[in-house]
């Protein structure tokens, strides 16, 4: 059974960081693509930063602010964000392309979703 678990929301003060996890767990080969994602009440969720293999994209409201990096010993995302501001308050989700089963075969996953608070 196949299964992203996320860690590392929490409130913060405006200036502050966080850093999220995203881990893949079960009987699996790897990551091939993640992303996070987040999602404020009666808006769209908007990605946030993605990554497929060496390549990396952000929206443009946290370049420079926020890192996504992997670990694909340990099969997780991470998501470091600094000089948080309000604005960044919100459910983050993560979501991964994950090689498992047999046959092999990748299917997209999602996390559970974390809570993100940042008060000024």
């Amino acid at each position: 059974q196949v299964q992203l678990v996320e860690s590392g929301g929490g409130s913060v003060q405006a200036g502050g960081s966080l850093r999220l996890s995203c881990a893949a767990t079960g009987s699996i080969f790897g990551i091939t693509a993640a992303g996070w994602y987040r999602q404020v009440p009666g808006k769209q969720r908007d990605l946030v930063a993605g990554i497929t293999g060496d390549s990396i994209e952000y929206d443009d409201s946290v370049k420079g602010r926020f890192t996504i990096s992997r670990d694909n010993a340990k099969n997780t995302v991470y998501l470091q964000m600094n000089s948080l501001t309000p604005e960044d308050t919100a459910v983050y989700r993560c979501s991964a392309d994950v090689l498992a089963g047999m046959p092999i075969v990748s299917r997209q996953y999602w996390g559970q979703g974390t809570q993100v608070t940042v008060s000024s």
